[in-house]
């Protein structure tokens, strides 16, 4: 009988009932921020009694529990914290701090332009060079951003989609200067294009050619640098614009069976590419709901693999993850209260076993971040790690009876997501569609609603307000480094060998309009210092652009 069903738990919801009559509770109903109830107690009768199927153990099928036996009590998760802004040499010294200071990998934040493949010196990049995250022209730019720092010592997270082929190219020319070989690269391309097109906006070309380049590095990481990982499928930036913890999960893994269909249909075999798909989530607000998230999306991923696909390899159904804390719940208004936000959104991150963290520093509502307040966000991250304990036992959450049965309903809603996206053709054909834009979009206006009538509260900014802000220290990026930028964009045309750019960007051409693999013509062309827009334009040309 379920605990549910005794009558001790119905004697008790009587009493409790007579309680409430004298002292109603706060509201009548609680939900998550998915709007998922959540109920006054969990018992046992709340959650699935199969424990092996449901959770197993960790590091085992379905992974609930994480993707290792002991998780942090052999290693802490990599601290790799976002940074890039201005120039390659300014974020150079950014990166040597946060690695002084203990960070454990690196996560470039690329400017604008490059991240939609114009050069520095396009009318299109006017006023954006080097204002959201570095500007990188050419391989140039590259080797100064990772001089001093051996691509053998560290695992490197790029945030590039549209361009990812030709940035991850330019990683490996400098990998093979510094005379470290592509079979010891270590790091990760964003690379995930679906979600631009329904999310984020950085797109370039259509989504089948995009599709290629995305099946193309699978192909050569494979080959080339089996370390790297290929792709991070975002439910990060699907959450920013606006998606509830239901929509993340379901939206992310329905875009990586679209990216598993596009492998399979390109020839690839299943567990050749599938260990190098990595995923990233964003940590929210809602703690227990983070967790369960981050759970749930464990168990589905191991199932689909294995079930769907019929993956073999283990490491092909273990889904690993990085997180970032969400930057759309950073506030303007008293903005020392962000570091307390970021340190819950970190912990929730932490207790659903991400494999990698970045936390944002207190003032990105405001501006990038300062020295000061980037290291205050990675000591946040050092703190959980060291001096909390709660690294030192493996899923410390598993078996409460709330997070069991939240676990249980965040897979069940994601899977209806997920099976409404199979009805409409996929992912691909529901992007087409706009369906997971206009869902983000509803989700979006049904959150601002709820905080604009306080049924949402959000410290600071619709209650316990202050009469008077305090004006916080802001980094002021020195837009003179533009210039510099700029002349040395122009003194590379000039000097370098200008018959070999030609002759290597033709070649990329001829085999963009057939069906080779892309990546050894882009690598060439870097390696001749093309430049991102020569190299994205040629391309262009051939696939067209994206009219979303």
């Amino acid at each position: 009988m379920k605990t549910k069903e005794s009558s001790f738990f119905k004697e008790w919801q009587e009493k409790t009932s007579r309680q409430l009559e004298k002292r109603p509770e706060r509201k009548e109903t609680f939900h998550t921020s998915s709007q998922i109830p959540v109920e006054r107690v969990y018992v046992p009768g709340d959650t699935d009694d199969q424990y092996k199927v449901q959770l197993g153990l960790p590091g085992e099928y379905p992974y609930t529990r994480g993707i290792r036996n002991t998780m942090y009590r052999g290693r802490h998760w990599t601290m790799r914290q976002y940074a890039g802004f201005g120039s390659a040499k300014e974020t150079n010294r950014r990166f040597r701090y946060l690695l002084e200071q203990g960070q454990t990998g690196l996560s470039v934040a690329f400017d604008l332009p490059t991240q939609i493949g114009y050069d520095s010196d396009d009318p299109m990049a006017l006023g954006e060079v080097g204002k959201v995250g570095v500007a990188i022209d050419s391989l140039e730019d590259m080797e100064q951003l990772f001089e001093g720092i051996g691509l053998d010592q560290v695992s490197t997270s790029m945030t590039i989609n549209a361009p990812a082929s030709i940035l991850l190219a330019m990683y490996m020319v400098v990998a093979e200067k510094q005379g470290v070989s592509m079979e010891k690269i270590q790091g990760t391309i964003q690379n995930d294009i679906l979600k631009e097109y329904i999310a984020r906006g950085t797109y370039i070309y259509p989504p089948e050619s995009s599709m290629r380049l995305i099946t193309d590095i699978f192909s050569y990481c494979t080959d080339y640098a089996p370390k790297f990982n290929t792709i991070s499928i975002s439910g990060y930036h699907i959450r920013e614009a606006g998606a509830n913890a239901v929509q993340e999960l379901a939206f992310t893994l329905a875009n990586a069976r679209a990216y598993v269909d596009a492998a399979l249909k390109a020839g690839l075999d299943i567990d050749a590419f599938a260990p190098r798909l990595a995923f990233f989530f964003n940590g929210h607000n809602h703690f227990f709901e983070e967790v369960a998230k981050f759970r749930a999306a464990r168990r589905m991923w191991a199932r689909i693999m294995k079930e769907e696909y019929g993956a073999k390899d283990e490491r092909s159904l273990q889904l690993r993850f990085h997180t970032q804390v969400a930057g759309s719940t950073l506030t303007a208004q008293q903005p020392d209260n962000n570091i307390v936000r970021v340190a819950l959104q970190a912990l929730a991150a932490v207790l659903g076993g991400t494999q990698s963290l970045h936390t944002n520093a207190k003032d990105e509502a405001l501006a990038l971040p300062t020295e000061d307040s980037a290291r205050i966000a990675l000591r946040t991250q050092q703190i959980i790690a060291n001096e909390t304990g709660v690294a030192d036992t493996v899923d410390p959450l598993g078996g409460s009876y709330y997070v069991e049965s939240l676990t249980d309903e965040m897979e069940k809603e994601a899977q209806n997501y997920m099976d409404e996206i199979d009805k409409r053709g996929g992912a691909v054909a529901a992007v087409d569609q706009q369906y997971m834009k206009r869902e983000i979009q509803r989700a979006a206006y049904d959150t601002q609603k709820r905080i604009e009538n306080e049924d949402e509260v959000v410290v600071g900014v619709n209650r316990y307000k202050l009469d008077e802000e305090p004006e916080p220290e802001l980094l002021e990026v020195d837009d003179t480094f533009v210039e510099g930028q700029l002349a040395s964009l122009g003194r590379l045309r000039s000097e370098r060998d200008s018959a070999k750019v030609e002759k290597a960007l033709a070649e990329l051409k001829y085999h963009a309009e057939g069906h080779s693999n892309l990546m050894p013509f882009i690598k060439e062309a870097v390696r001749c210092y093309a430049t991102v827009g020569e190299i994205s334009g040629v391309l262009r040309e051939v696939f067209g652009e994206y009219q979303g």
